[in-house]
């Protein structure tokens, strides 16, 4: 059905107003009685075996919602009943800001993609926590960024705010140094910077009695080196793990109208690099921490392939456009049969 009708009316809108649609009438028939358990019942998939244990945290399956759809943190709790093991939100930055003009969203759909050049459009982090107090336990995790506004040298600062307002709302940290969507931001992905302020972060999430995960998420586009130089700042800052991968800026093999828009691919054009990320951390470094891969997954066997690269839960965020919430549990009743 979602396939048939919904997503053909959906791509009759342009991309940003169709997410907002979405959002809206998520909301609305959430708040009619004895719909949310109805959606739980269709999609949500409940398993002994689903269960994983990743960096000190219990999920209760490995299939997340990445970063880039809840930007404020507004329908985290909706979006987990669609069958989610965890929500990750943002990318958050201390104040508010629009990001890029419109339009700045394209579908690819002769290449199941989609470019973004959103820009950290968020209401700030202010907002996302006023919202993340009414949780009713859904695993939360905190994507968070730097203002555009905000020099590099001083983007540390941006990360620490975000950090320490977040701190008691969210159950793991997703530090995001590699959108392409924000001037200068990828540099902090250099060996130095990079290094600075995980190390900054690390030092202040020691300071509570019980510090979070946290997380670098990275870029697609790295080469070899780099990714060495990734897995020991990993090592050397002891933070908790890798998300693999954000978007990318190459264009290589496309065929849609959109392919030469500015901004970050996503979506089945990602999955194979993605992949070969993952399983380059995972070896080089003797799987020594957790990966969450997410990159071009649009069926159960693109699920498996990361996972069994080495990636220890996944995300979608592309593939749920496109195939919608079955996807969820199509993956899960997967795993479980596994």
């Amino acid at each position: 059905m979602y396939k048939t009708i919904i997503r053909p009316l959906l791509f009759s809108l342009d991309p940003e107003k169709a997410h907002h649609f979405t959002f809206s009438y998520l909301k609305f028939i959430h708040k009619i009685p004895l719909v949310p358990a109805l959606i739980r019942a269709i999609y949500k998939v409940e398993h002994p075996s689903l269960h994983r244990e990743v960096f000190g945290l219990h999920f209760k399956n490995p299939v997340g919602l990445a970063a880039g759809l809840d930007k404020d943190a507004k329908l985290y709790q909706e979006l987990s009943n669609l069958g989610f093991g965890f929500i990750e939100i943002g990318t958050i930055t201390p104040k508010p800001q629009p990001g890029n003009p419109p339009k700045r969203l394209f579908r690819l759909i002769d290449d199941q993609g989609i470019i973004n050049r959103m820009g950290f459009n968020n209401e700030g982090v202010e907002a996302a926590v006023k919202r993340l107090k009414k949780n009713k336990n859904v695993l939360i995790g905190g994507n968070i960024g730097k203002n555009k506004i905000t020099p590099n040298d001083q983007a540390v600062n941006d990360y620490l705010i975000c950090f320490e307002q977040l701190f008691d709302y969210v159950d793991y940290f997703v530090v995001n140094v590699s959108s392409p969507n924000t001037p200068n931001l990828r540099t902090l992905q250099e060996k130095e910077p990079l290094q600075q302020l995980l190390s900054t972060l690390q030092h202040k999430n020691h300071e509570h009695p019980k510090p979070k995960p946290i997380l670098l998420k990275i870029a697609p586009d790295l080469t070899d080196e780099q990714l060495l130089d990734i897995i020991e700042i990993v090592q050397n800052t002891h933070i908790a793990g890798v998300i693999a991968t954000n978007t990318t800026i190459g264009r290589q093999g496309l065929h849609s109208p959109a392919q030469n828009e500015t901004g970050g691919l996503s979506g089945k054009p990602l999955r194979q690099r993605a992949t070969e990320v993952i399983r380059f951390l995972s070896e080089k470094s003797n799987k020594a921490f957790p990966i969450i891969g997410v990159g071009g997954i649009f069926s159960e066997e693109d699920a498996i392939e990361k996972l069994n690269a080495g990636a220890s839960l996944v995300q979608l965020y592309t593939g749920f456009i496109y195939e919608g919430a079955g996807l969820v549990k199509r993956i899960n009743k997967r795993l479980i049969r596994q």
